[in-house]
């Protein structure tokens, strides 16, 4: 089928950030005499943050805000995973990352990042996650084997990044070229015929200039859950100008996944006569039982093609500009799995339970071309210190969704057959090869947002921050129901967002804030309109915030305290009244509660990485007159739990040898969109602890060995919920690494 849209536009240049930072400059600078000023070379250190990210848990910089800033004055609640953090605890992806930090659940979608939950809000795959600062749009199963760290955002950002959730963003952060060279091999083994071989080469080329790449092949046969893992990557940056008053990189990505997929195990009843909201999880099963087919998997192609430009001035000011084009990729073939019988419980469940086999895709491609430029200077007015940041960000998004041709329309599919639940992995499979693809779907946006924030020194211990950001969307939806048939829905969009920050910092070890935001989010934000959501405004937003980032006296380590609120105001529901022409944004929701972030080093030897949230409050406060059980005045979201967060630590016994060990835990929480009869609230998955460990030893300053045991007791969890099924976390991993640095 031939595409209705072209494959590329002209190429986007950030044209008018370069406008805004000259009009920004000159709006900055005290009246002077013309002259012609002369760029002399600036030599400028590496970022000693940046530096160390690999040797400490500890960061006191982040590249989420649209620049390097400090912690410290941001008036937002961050947590930074460092590319420390995420070697001890062998994190391989970002999902496992993001495990890594309090308040985060997920929803079992279709594999990967689709629905993340942070605050017990949605956090979109294709609106919400960012590289470099940059949305990274597209669903795929990404590997931290790039990642020189991982920042979460939390509360409202579309001051920041446009449409975005309620709950806040999460910006991975590559490894970029430095100024030595420093090569590191990493090869991992394990139980479930796991392997896994990094390698990280940074090559100092000339004077100013570096080269790095960084690689990574991964096989396991089920890496204890049942999915397995077939994957491949390589990096690679070429950085010139560094510590010069122009600086330039040129940088390519490729990934390609060729993975298994567990699509999860149903709820079950306790009893027979039990309601459904009785439903839990299936007591007794091995963590690593699969029970989806052998020809089940979750393919996809990630690539990337990016150009960064960093001008230093005189004065101390930036002009930072990225261009990027994307390519991605995703076939997934899965099988909802599901009982056989309507009636089955705790009561007559066993080994010959019969499972049904479904057919589930998610088969697509998405095509992106972003730019962005943004500038940021210090000056004086009026008596008063500020820090200025103001940028322009353009995006064009196209995404294909395929769909296999129906038995009624002439294709071939393939019967699945059934299992048992006590014949786990039976082998069995079907040629997924016989089905015929059809577009089903096509999304094409353009869009493009302009921000202006303001840090100002209003008092000696006193700064004020205000942002103001337009965005504008048009987007463009062919749905094609049947083959011949189109359905075609355009909306166009224009949305303010704020940003407002009170901060007070008495000396250098203390940052207390206070702030407001809001966000906005669309239809579009999941790549589809239907005849209801195009004629839909946007959700709205806010996110109130009390709290302080503080640094122990010998700025060893540091902790984060905060209260919350987040609001949804204006929520999407399907009302009686408007269900024939369009969603009601009838709904409001809040969370509230309590978060605490601890990292650093208490001793010399002892190192520690913490982050726990209590969120006591999750409540629907309207609704139309026609939801469900989750979805009522008064109920309690689902992925919503009032507890979760997880602790690390490590301890240098002595100069060769280092332990360590660390919990996982969230408590009871229900699914989302849970429907349920006879007037019965949701059911929730039961709480969890998990406990890993680590032992090191390095054996001289080349050579290091590690062992990790994750899930050491091998405890039976739902990781993932969603209204008809869960996807258990992950069993017992024992994994042994073997480090090379030369």
């Amino acid at each position: 089928m031939a595409h209705p849209y072209p494959s590329s536009d002209a190429a986007l240049l950030p044209l008018g950030a370069l406008m805004l930072a000259a009009s920004a400059g000159a709006w900055a600078q005290p009246s002077a005499p013309a002259a012609t000023p002369t760029l002399s070379t600036v030599i400028v250190q590496e970022k000693q943050d940046q530096a160390q990210g690999k040797d400490t848990l500890r960061a006191t910089t982040t590249n989420i805000g649209r620049g390097t800033q400090e912690l410290r004055d941001i008036p937002q609640s961050i947590t930074v995973i460092t590319e420390k953090l995420i070697d001890d605890r062998n994190l391989d992806t970002l999902k496992d990352a993001l495990r890594q930090t309090a308040g985060v659940t997920f929803q079992a979608a279709e594999g990967g990042e689709e629905d993340i939950r942070l605050r017990g809000f949605s956090l979109s795959a294709t609106g919400d996650i960012f590289l470099d600062g940059m949305r990274d749009p597209a669903f795929y199963d990404r590997d931290t084997f790039n990642h020189d760290r991982v920042e979460v955002l939390r509360g409202s950002a579309s001051m920041l990044f446009g449409r975005g959730s309620t709950g806040g963003a999460v910006n991975q952060v590559s490894k970029v070229p430095r100024l030595l060279t420093e090569h590191e091999v990493t090869t991992t083994v394990g139980n479930h015929e796991y392997g896994r071989l990094t390698g990280d080469f940074n090559f100092h080329t000339t004077e100013n200039a570096g080269l790095r790449i960084n690689v990574m092949k991964t096989r396991a046969e089920n890496n204890g859950s049942g999915s397995s893992i077939d994957k491949e990557g390589v990096a690679a940056a070429y950085r010139w100008g560094i510590g010069t008053a122009d600086e330039f990189m040129v940088s390519l990505f490729s990934l390609n996944n060729n993975n298994g997929i567990n699509y999860g195990i149903p709820w079950i009843r306790p009893t027979a006569t039990s309601p459904a909201s009785s439903s839990t999880i299936i007591p007794g099963l091995d963590p690593t039982n699969y029970y989806g087919l052998r020809s089940d998997y979750n393919a996809g192609m990630a690539q990337t093609l990016g150009f960064a430009q960093l001008h230093r001035f005189e004065d101390g000011s930036e002009l930072r500009t990225q261009v990027r084009r994307g390519w991605f990729d995703r076939d997934l073939r899965a099988s909802a799995i599901r009982f056989a019988s309507a009636t089955t419980s705790l009561a007559n469940f066993g080994p010959n339970t019969v499972f049904t086999r479904g057919n589930n895709f998610k088969i697509q491609s998405v095509d992106t071309v972003q730019a962005q430029s943004d500038y940021t200077t210090r000056f004086k007015a009026w008596g008063y210190q500020n820090e200025l940041q103001t940028g322009i960000d353009l995006a064009r998004e196209q995404k294909t969704l395929y769909t296999p041709l129906t038995a009624a329309q002439g294709g071939i599919v393939p019967v699945k057959p059934n299992t048992t639940a006590g014949t786990p992995d039976d082998v069995a499979a079907v040629n997924e090869s016989l089905r015929s693809l059809r577009v089903g779907s096509q999304f094409l946006s353009k869009a493009w947002g302009a921000y202006v924030q303001d840090l100002v020194q209003v008092a000696p211990h006193w700064k004020v921050l205000g942002g103001l950001r337009y965005d504008s969307m048009d987007g463009r939806y062919d749905n094609y129901p049947t083959p011949g048939a189109t359905l075609q829905y355009q909306q166009r969009i224009g949305e303010w967002s704020k940003r407002f920050g009170v901060l007070y910092q008495r000396d250098d070890r203390h940052s207390f804030h206070f702030s407001y935001g809001t966000s906005f989010n669309t239809s579009g934000d999941t790549y589809s309109y239907s005849p209801l959501s195009a004629n839909t405004p946007p959700e709205q937003s806010e996110n109130i915030e009390l709290g302080a980032k503080m640094d122990s006296e010998d700025k060893r380590f540091s902790y984060r305290l905060a209260l919350f609120r987040s609001t949804k105001l204006n929520e999407r529901n399907t009302d009686p009244d408007t269900s024939l022409t369009r969603l009601l944004l009838s709904g409001k929701r809040h969370s509230a509660g309590f978060e605490f972030d601890i990292v650093g080093r208490i001793t010399t030897q002892w190192e520690v990485f913490g982050s726990y949230m209590w969120m006591p409050i999750a409540r629907v406060d309207a609704t139309s007159s026609s939801t469900t059980a989750g979805n009522r005045v008064g109920d309690r979201p689902g992925l919503s739990p009032k507890h979760s967060g997880t602790i690390w630590s490590t301890y240098q016994l002595t100069p060769k040898w280092r332990v360590g060990g660390g919990l996982n835990f969230r408590s009871k929480q229900a699914p989302a969109d849970v429907v349920t009869t006879g007037g019965q609230g949701p059911w929730q998955a039961p709480g969890f602890v998990t406990a890993d460990l680590l032992a090191e030893y390095m054996i001289n300053d080349q050579w290091t060995v590690k062992a990790n045991v994750s899930n050491v007791a091998n405890k039976l969890y739902a990781d993932s919920l969603y209204r008809g099924h869960y996807v258990p976390g992950a069993g017992r991993l024992v994994q042994v690494s073997l480090s090379s640095r030369f």
